[in-house]
């Protein structure tokens, strides 16, 4: 099997993207997938997140793609706005030496008519929920008889949902002749009905759930009759300059601990359902972003969430189900990367820690929480402030933009100061170090980008 990325057959642009970014050794979903969908097989692929799967399926896509006309020739389908901007993202990275690609989003959350209009003048990709991508099909102005690749992601996640139905008219809308890739975390009846019926003689590739969970640090503090809460802040001092993502079974578990960790001063956000989709925006972008140190969320919520770098997951409450835990605690360790994972535990948790053992494969360490005296104090302040710009794609605006209007005469802050920017339709996120944030919201609004006044400020 493939170990790494220079071993594949793929074009020299796309290869030398990949060592910009620092690629060298092939993640088991992607060794074991690239090669198959780059010979045009359909596959069925089981692996959690975390696993580098969009690589997995982005390279054969980009590899495949046509770019003289704007023909829509690739779907992906997710099932949220949230894992449509993260696959969107990717492919753009993946694919920013194809001059003209057009990667198009089409979900709720924002309005209708600039996706139509988008598909109109021509798309090479949609990456879609496929709520929002049936609304515009019944309004005739989603083609897909040209489409020659089909990426189902998450489709467990999207039958859950209640999506079948849209689903399956969706793919009986594209050429019988298409390649088809499907990737769920489980394969139940659903999906191996829905692969039966519009897949061709798929290749089954699974990813060993104790293979996903390997470069993972488990740790399960028994908290006594600790608060939740005080024990997270201790957790939180253990490790002080770590971004945390904490999971919790209620909203109002979510609400209550955010609350008190931005009393104790601690930079922190939440995100679940009750909250609305430009306030999740916001989170998501501060969170990429490095500007919130700690996201404390459900995990319906937490769905889709784009992290590269997350330090430590927390589960302030034990998971229903084994399924659940290990999806949780894939958002650290990612690709490879050694993470840490740390359960709060009382003694009623005792059965249930054995059976995430079994499930897992993987026994987690127990510790006694500290007592707060001898706990060091959480760092409180993220690095990283965000920056709101109103101008973006559609405005012809660049990440070079951007980053030169703040590091060229006119601004004259140093690059190390600019983090990640973002660049979406009508609007840009950007990152800078938190001391120079003022004078970087002062130097943009007084000059100009692409020889234009945009509106700055920061994103709350």
């Amino acid at each position: 099997m493939t170990t790494d990325f220079a071993s594949l057959p793929l074009s020299p642009a796309l290869l030398e993207v990949v060592r910009e970014l620092g690629y060298e050794s092939l993640t088991e979903i992607q060794a074991k997938c690239i090669p198959l969908l780059l010979e045009g097989k359909d596959v069925i692929g089981q692996s959690r997140t975390g696993s580098g799967k969009t690589a997995a399926f982005g390279l054969p896509l980009l590899e495949t793609l046509t770019l003289a006309d704007r023909t829509l020739s690739a779907l992906v389908l997710c099932p949220t706005r949230e894992l449509c901007d993260q696959v969107a993202r990717v492919l753009r990275t993946l694919g920013r030496r194809h001059a003209g690609l057009q990667v198009l989003v089409v979900a709720g959350g924002k309005p209708l008519a600039p996706q139509r209009d988008a598909l109109a003048r021509g798309v090479h990709v949609v990456v879609a929920t496929p709520g929002r991508l049936m609304d515009l099909m019944d309004r005739g102005a989603a083609p897909l008889g040209n489409v020659s690749t089909v990426v189902l992601d998450e489709a467990d996640r999207m039958l859950e949902m209640g999506f079948h139905e849209d689903m399956t008219k969706i793919l009986a809308a594209t050429p019988p002749s298409r390649q088809t890739a499907l990737f769920s975390a489980t394969l139940p009846a659903a999906i191996e009905s829905l692969s039966r019926t519009f897949q061709r003689d798929p290749v089954r590739v699974t990813v060993e759930e104790q293979a996903l969970v390997h470069d993972i640090e488990q740790l399960a503090y028994d908290i006594g009759d600790a608060e939740r809460g005080d024990a997270l802040l201790t957790v939180l001092g253990l490790h002080p300059h770590a971004s945390a993502l904490v999971f919790c079974n209620l909203k109002a578990t979510v609400d209550a601990l955010t609350t008190q960790l931005a009393r104790a001063g601690v930079s922190v956000a939440k995100l679940h359902g009750d909250l609305e989709q430009k306030d999740r925006d916001r989170v998501m972008a501060k969170l990429r972003n490095q500007s919130v140190r700690v996201l404390v969320a459900t995990d319906v919520a937490a769905r889709g969430i784009d992290v590269q770098a997350l330090d430590l997951v927390v589960n302030v409450d034990l998971p229903a189900q084994a399924e659940i835990y290990v999806h949780r605690i894939g958002r650290t360790g990612r690709a490879g990367e050694r993470g840490l994972a740390v359960s709060l535990t009382t003694t009623r948790d005792r059965r249930r820690l054995s059976e995430l053992e079994q499930h897992t494969g993987h026994t987690l360490t127990r510790r006694k929480l500290p007592v707060t005296s001898a706990a060091p104090s959480v760092a409180r302040d993220a690095a990283m402030v965000t920056l709101f710009v109103s101008g973006g794609r559609k405005d012809k605006v660049r990440p070079g933009d951007i980053l030169g209007a703040l590091t060229g005469e006119a601004g004259g802050f140093a690059g190390s100061d600019i983090g990640k920017i973002e660049i979406h339709e009508t609007f840009t996120y950007v990152a800078v170090a938190k001391d120079i944030a003022h004078a970087a919201v002062k130097s943009l609004t007084e000059g100009r980008i692409k020889g234009r006044r945009f509106k700055v400020g920061f994103v709350e």
